[in-house]
């Protein structure tokens, strides 16, 4: 049985304030955050790969690989919320749609492939309890997310059951962490693998 597509979604819109410049463009001058997490989601097994986008966003388009889909959120400065509603919306446009998306923020430079993969390769290995409708390891009503020793975190894994309905959630700053303790997400431990501290200051 072909395995189903678990396509990537990156949010990369912010104007990093408190770190000085938008976060997608910071790091290494030659690949950048955004750049570097799409090569690490790509290596997760994610495909295809949506990066919304909004401040400076010609700026970080043009850093994009071409097969990237880039997403301009208009509304980035409304908060987190818009830009994981428009990358739901444009996920479910996708053709084959996919079984589910690895949702990542850009400023998680610690996260590893591997984390991302041990993540992703949840839609196979059927170890998320009740979230899997009846015994299909492929279910599409799988939800789980990261888990910092103790505390939730990304990466973040939707099926695609939950898409419009935790888009229709979403408003402000908020993201989805209502939406994923609500439905009791499975918390995959990622602490081994990986350092899920969001930098939102130059060190």
């Amino acid at each position: 049985m072909r395995r189903p597509r678990v396509a990537g979604l990156l949010l990369a819109a912010g104007a990093g304030r408190r770190y000085g410049l938008p976060k997608a463009l910071a790091g290494d001058p030659a690949a950048p955050w955004v750049v570097s997490t799409v090569s690490r989601m790509r290596t997760a097994g994610c495909d295809p790969i949506l990066v919304v986008i909004g401040a400076a966003a010609d700026a970080v388009s043009a850093r994009l690989p071409v097969d990237v889909i880039a997403l301009v959120n208009p509304e980035w400065a409304t908060g987190m919320a818009s830009s994981l509603r428009a990358g739901l919306i444009a996920a479910a446009r996708l053709q084959p749609e996919p079984v589910a998306l690895l949702v990542m923020l850009v400023d998680l430079p610690g996260v590893t492939a591997a984390a991302m993969a041990t993540v992703v390769n949840l839609v196979d290995d059927n170890l998320v309890g009740d979230n899997l409708a009846g015994d299909n390891p492929f279910s599409a009503g799988v939800l789980a997310q990261a888990d910092y020793d103790g505390s939730p975190g990304h990466p973040v894994l939707l099926g695609r059951d939950h898409w419009a309905p935790l888009a229709g959630t979403l408003s402000g700053d908020a993201g989805g962490r209502e939406y994923l303790s609500a439905h009791g997400a499975a918390r995959v431990p990622l602490a081994r693998v990986a350092d899920g501290t969001d930098v939102d200051r130059r060190a």
